[in-house]
């Protein structure tokens, strides 16, 4: 596997939930539509033709990618922006003609571009929005969904993936319950898609989340899975690109870079990658667990979670303080729209995990670029880590 330029020289790369290197091949592929290439798709003369041409091609390997018609895939400035168009698209499409406020489910541990965007539905326009709880390893339970949904619920939007925990929901089941009371489904797969396989068909949503940083394209890309049923409110108001949406003159070069780490992603799928990472995470995981015994406790779920995700408390230490021993290994806590945050997370908080395991996590997200090496050398230093600062124990009373 060769090593990708950005982490040669640096600390060992483990939080490829935040963010993904660029594939260098992705950029190969974008860097004619910033040079050569740099005609407006909507043009009317010939410098049009290969930026619309790139863009009909990207949109059939995004298309591919997740079991989708390319007509149904809409391409976005970031997985945020996709997420508050599915949601407030298909509210604000919905006029109600009974006076009644519309009705979102969503869940405590989704991610905050959803939160948000159902936050200001409620603030703004009156939507009434429903929040299921999850269970210890961050599971929706079915039942909880099929109570909530009543007469005027318009929408459910679940994740398929957690970018915390990697826990995976039931979302094919959860669909399936939404649509048996002719409600639509949205989940944002941004940390699933390109990880382990996504079918729009067999999870049964009418929209899908996914976002081009989070696999090996660059940032400022994402693309919204919009399928059959009623139309969607605009979410920025302009001319006519991309059904009218997202109305705004295309992005080319990135939207190039999301096919084509749409087709890498693919083949990698194709390779067994999910596999390579999965016996690599649970390397890190045992070696810790040997050397710490009872100390390591996983945050989600053991089975129903993506591959490349460890979510990890080192009791009883305090997550933060054993990153910053660790200067050589680039890991988190927690989601990056919460660095800055030192409050244990929301989302291990939802779980209703014990105080101190939740301050004691610590996040370690693989990808394309790890080795073995590379875990071996983590474990060792991770151990060092703790048991140098063996003895200093979080207080369980204490909020940070």
């Amino acid at each position: 596997m060769n090593t990708h330029p950005g982490l040669t020289d640096g600390p060992i790369y483990l939080d490829y939930n935040a963010t993904t290197p660029t594939d260098p091949r992705v950029v190969d592929a974008m860097l004619p539509y910033l040079t050569t290439h740099f005609g407006n798709p909507s043009s009317g003369h010939t410098y049009r033709t290969a930026p619309a041409d790139a863009i009909a091609r990207a949109r059939a390997q995004v298309a591919r990618l997740i079991g989708a018609q390319p007509a149904e895939i809409v391409f976005t400035g970031s997985g945020s922006e996709a997420n508050n168009l599915a949601i407030s698209g298909t509210i604000l499409a919905g006029t109600r003609t009974d006076g009644r406020p519309a009705h979102v489910v969503t869940q405590t541990t989704e991610h905050p571009a959803v939160l948000a965007m159902c936050d200001a539905l409620r603030r703004l326009d009156g939507v009434e929005v429903t929040y299921l709880t999850v269970d210890a390893e961050g599971r929706v339970d079915p039942r909880e969904l099929a109570a909530a949904i009543t007469d005027h619920t318009v929408l459910v939007s679940i994740m398929l993936a957690n970018n915390e925990t990697g826990t995976l929901q039931p979302v094919t089941e959860l669909a399936g319950i939404a649509h048996e009371h002719g409600v639509l489904f949205h989940t944002d797969a941004a940390q699933a898609v390109g990880k382990i396989p996504v079918n729009v068909t067999e999870l049964g949503v009418d929209l899908l989340t996914l976002v081009g940083h989070k696999m090996y394209a660059p940032k400022g890309v994402a693309a919204l899975y919009v399928g059959p049923g009623p139309p969607r409110d605009p979410l920025i108001h302009a001319g006519g690109q991309e059904h009218g949406l997202p109305a705004r003159t295309e992005n080319v070069a990135l939207i190039v870079a999301l096919g084509a780490a749409a087709d890498l992603a693919a083949a990698d799928l194709h390779a067994g990658e999910p596999d390579r990472l999965r016996h690599l995470r649970d390397d890190l995981h045992h070696r810790l667990a040997e050397q710490l015994p009872g100390q390591v406790l996983l945050n989600g779920h053991p089975t129903h979670r993506l591959p490349n995700t460890a979510n990890l408390a080192l009791l009883p230490h305090r997550g933060d303080d054993i990153l910053a021993a660790t200067p050589d290994i680039a890991a988190s806590t927690g989601s990056a729209c919460h660095t800055s945050d030192t409050r244990p997370s929301p989302v291990l908080t939802a779980m209703a995990l014990p105080g101190e395991q939740t301050r004691s996590a610590v996040r370690l997200s693989l990808g394309r670029w790890t080795t073995p090496d590379n875990i071996a050398l983590a474990a060792t230093q991770l151990i060092a880590a703790t048991g140098r600062r063996r003895g200093t124990h979080v207080d369980a009373g204490q909020t940070r």
